[in-house]
């Protein structure tokens, strides 16, 4: 799993430094919103899971989400989907895991391949 980790990681630092902040007029149209609403959901998903399961990351996901938002610069309707998408990811499991599972640990494994796909394939497309 930390091999998938690092990929994730690498994979999602390489989208925070390359996406442009989007102009605040053209906020509305974003091609990638829904890969990053995504993306948000598997971070808050990724935020509750790892603790349930012991890695002892802290706040590490959240602040992955913080610095997202904080590459990304959204405002208005598009920052208030993505940080729902985080809290919807993190809720969804916090309902259903109290202690760390085989099937919590899959879930775990399937967010950081999930993840680490979306963050190659949004910099491949958009990056300048």
């Amino acid at each position: 799993m930390n091999r998938a980790f690092s990929r994730f990681a690498c994979a999602l630092l390489v989208v925070l430094s390359l996406l442009p902040a989007a102009p605040a007029a053209a906020q509305q149209t974003i091609p990638f919103d829904g890969d990053l609403r995504r993306l948000s959901e598997i971070l808050g998903a990724l935020h509750y899971l790892r603790e349930v399961c012991g890695a002892a990351e802290g706040q590490k996901w959240r602040n992955e989400m913080q610095q997202l938002v904080d590459a990304e610069a959204p405002t208005g309707a598009r920052r208030a989907q993505m940080i729902a998408s985080f809290n919807r990811g993190y809720r969804l499991y916090q309902q259903s895991y109290r202690t760390c599972t085989p099937a919590a640990d899959a879930a775990i494994r399937k967010y950081l391949q999930e993840g680490t796909k979306i963050a190659r394939e949004v910099t491949a497309r958009y990056a300048n």
